[in-house]
């Protein structure tokens, strides 16, 4: 697929043990203008070769594969290629399989009854900053956290205004970004800069990270 209007495709890796998986989800991507696979593996190491040579914007793992699984692959991979996005496919949504992904760096998770459009918009959704969740699956995150895995404090110069306290709300209810400028009634590109806004105030990694702060932050008075 050639690149549209100027600007970049995005560039796609599908990992998998399954050919017959792959080759249709290689149809599906290089049906969308804006994105086209650039290379395929069927094992974790090979994932590993290949992305470092085709350096792919976004790909696709398959969690359980043969020789080294999905997640210890998303691992190695984020430690050289950490603009990489990971989203990770499996057949279980088990919690174990969902928080071993997101420790390793994946920043999405779909289980492979999804549909072929939420296939796409996970690539996109994820190029453009966003975690690739359900929102289920991103509440089940936000509930781990919140029951007692380690976290740093609130950063002090964190002073959320109530607009951004607004949107991390609905950032921990799974909204994404033109669902939030619905709601709101503001723009997508404004729903954009404050959640930048918020990720930097608490020094977040992802949305995910961020939603986490919200049972320690002081309720605001009416």
């Amino acid at each position: 697929m050639t690149e549209d209007m100027g600007k970049r495709s995005i560039r796609v890796m599908l990992v998998d043990d399954h050919v017959f998986w792959r080759r249709g989800v290689a149809q599906i991507v290089d049906a969308e203008a804006d994105m086209h696979v650039v290379a395929e593996a069927g094992d974790g190491g090979e994932a590993i070769r290949k992305a470092s040579a085709s350096h792919p914007d976004v790909i696709l793992m398959d969690v359980n594969m043969p020789t080294m699984n999905g997640v210890e692959a998303t691992a190695a991979i984020n430690a050289v290629l950490p603009d990489t996005r990971i989203v990770m496919l499996t057949v279980s949504d088990t919690d174990e399989n969902l928080f071993d992904s997101l420790r390793a760096g994946a920043t999405g998770f779909l289980t492979k009854d999804v549909t072929p459009e939420a296939v796409v918009q996970a690539i996109r959704s994820t190029m453009e900053g966003e975690s690739a969740l359900t929102p289920a699956l991103a509440s089940r995150v936000v509930r781990f956290i919140q029951r007692g895995a380690p976290r740093p404090a609130v950063p002090s110069g964190a002073d959320l205004t109530e607009r951004e306290e607004e949107i991390l709300r609905l950032i921990a209810q799974g909204a994404r970004d033109r669902e939030i400028a619905d709601q709101l009634f503001i723009s997508e590109s404004t729903v954009k800069k404050h959640v930048q806004n918020v990720l930097r105030k608490l020094h977040a990694r992802n949305r995910v990270e961020a939603a986490s702060h919200l049972n320690r932050m002081p309720s605001r008075e009416i």
